[in-house]
């Protein structure tokens, strides 16, 4: 296969018309000679920027390079010591921003397809039944990880590579957390990935305990002191919904990106086999411009529904990976950007039937920098929908914190942890994800779940 170095080996994927009907992986992935081909495009640097980038510190040089040899289930070796998540990470990771955004090949061309590789070798390793290396020495102290997200599972699987004997407890019936309920099937097949991942976790011996609520089914403290754990780590995510306050919010037909996704993606509403009730709408809007906005805008669309999104931003400042903005339009997807809603219409019977909104245009830059969007007056107008999806960010839900003794938050009700290892002001229990920073990505919640084990073990073997 003939390789241009400056440019990426294409990836191939479902033809938009025919993606945008159903709930298949938009992204085919690369087959063996396209990945080795890719992998030959990299310079193998001896001072790896890419690996700077990585929030968890794959060697990613090595894995491209036993790729490019053509030595997959070494390249499988080389990353497993670094991610418990590669199948995961391989799809819904934003290297842009990330290890591919400092790939030296990219200064003067495009760079190396990090990510497509990383994909690549975790299904090869999946359907060739490569399984992690087990810890042989094994330590007589419990641990206690809760939530299955991507900071938990990280976590625990290094706890369980170390030696540890852990338990995650997940409050849903099925483990995965947001990987599971938020990310749509057609971005991260749930049976044939996710599922997969969390057996690789297992397999190195950590247990998952599914519908205990901490906060209800039982504490942090209970954990502790009743029942023997040495260690906690919290890693629950951010699952409480953020909305607008506008008037008619609370309409028939809003709803939160979170409902709405977890209604498609855990209970099945999509498919035709599930009695999961969702109401997919004729037209929608979807209010936000993250990722999760395009996931939800995405599932609307495929649920039959024509849809918008409206951001109060200009394109540039849409926070979505430029990847999901471009799938979304090829899909035929509206993006009515520089507007923000100010009321929802509702109906006699209390359905929504519309949203007043306004235009509006970039001021000043605030204290991020980003410039803050400022109302265009008398540019008032109504758009006519049958259903809203508020896709504004999450924050974590109390329930732990307001159950657990000496344990700090700040005033977004997000655990306070020191950043190098997760450390909370409660003594044995460490934190990290989504419950600390706030809705973020997976693969800074892993890094955080990485760096919350290294606190643990340290922590312990003190003890």
């Amino acid at each position: 296969m003939e390789v241009d170095v400056l440019k990426r080996v294409p990836i191939r994927e479902q033809d938009p018309k025919v993606r945008a009907t159903n709930f298949d992986e938009v992204c085919l992935g690369y087959n063996a000679e396209e990945a080795t081909a890719e992998a030959s495009r990299c310079l193998n640097c001896k001072n790896a920027q890419c690996v700077k980038g990585c929030p968890v510190a794959i060697d990613i040089p090595a894995f491209v390079h036993e790729v490019k040899e053509g030595n997959f289930e070494e390249a499988s070796r080389v990353i497993s010591k670094a991610s418990a998540l590669p199948a995961v990470c391989g799809r819904v990771c934003p290297q842009e921003s990330q290890c591919e955004g400092k790939c030296i090949r990219g200064f003067k061309g495009e760079p190396v397809s990090i990510g497509k590789l990383e994909r690549f070798v975790a299904d090869w390793a999946r359907e060739n039944n490569i399984k992690p290396e087990l810890c042989k020495e094994k330590k007589d102290k419990k641990v206690a990880v809760i939530g299955s997200g991507p900071a938990g599972l990280t976590c625990a699987g290094e706890l369980a590579k170390m030696g540890y004997d852990v338990t995650i407890f997940e409050a849903l019936h099925e483990p995965g957390g947001v990987l599971v309920y938020g990310i749509p099937e057609f971005r991260l097949p749930k049976q044939k990935v996710v599922a997969e991942e969390i057996e690789n976790v297992k397999a190195l011996g950590v247990k998952i305990e599914t519908n205990v609520i901490i906060g209800k089914s039982t504490t942090i403290d209970e954990l502790m002191e009743d029942e023997g754990y040495d260690a906690v780590f919290i890693g629950s995510g951010a699952g409480l919904p953020r909305f607008m306050g506008i008037p008619g919010e609370t309409a028939n037909g809003v709803f939160s990106a979170n409902e709405y996704l977890t209604r498609s993606n855990l209970m099945k509403a999509f498919d035709e086999d599930y009695d999961t009730p969702i109401k997919p709408g004729k037209k929608v809007a979807v209010v936000g411009g993250g990722n999760v906005a395009m996931d939800a805008a995405r599932t609307a669309l495929r649920l039959g529904a024509d849809v918008t999104i409206v951001y109060r931003r200009s394109e540039e400042e849409l926070p979505a990976r430029v990847e999901e903005v471009h799938h979304a339009k090829e899909e035929g997807i509206k993006f009515n950007l520089l507007t923000n809603p100010t009321e929802i219409l509702v109906d006699e019977n209390g359905w929504v039937r519309g949203m007043t909104c306004v235009k509006m245009e970039l001021g000043e830059p605030d204290e991020s920098g980003r410039r803050s969007p400022v109302v265009i007056e008398g540019s008032e107008f109504e758009m006519e929908l049958d259903t809203v999806i508020m896709s504004l960010g999450t924050s974590p839900n109390p329930l732990i914190s307001s159950t657990t003794k000496g344990l700090e938050v700040n005033r977004r009700k997000c655990i306070v942890a020191e950043e190098e290892f997760g450390k909370t002001s409660k003594e044995g229990v460490y934190a990290g994800g989504d419950a600390v920073t706030g809705a973020a990505t997976v693969i800074l919640a892993m890094g955080a779940g990485k760096a919350a084990a290294k606190g643990i073990d340290a922590y312990l073997s003190e003890k």
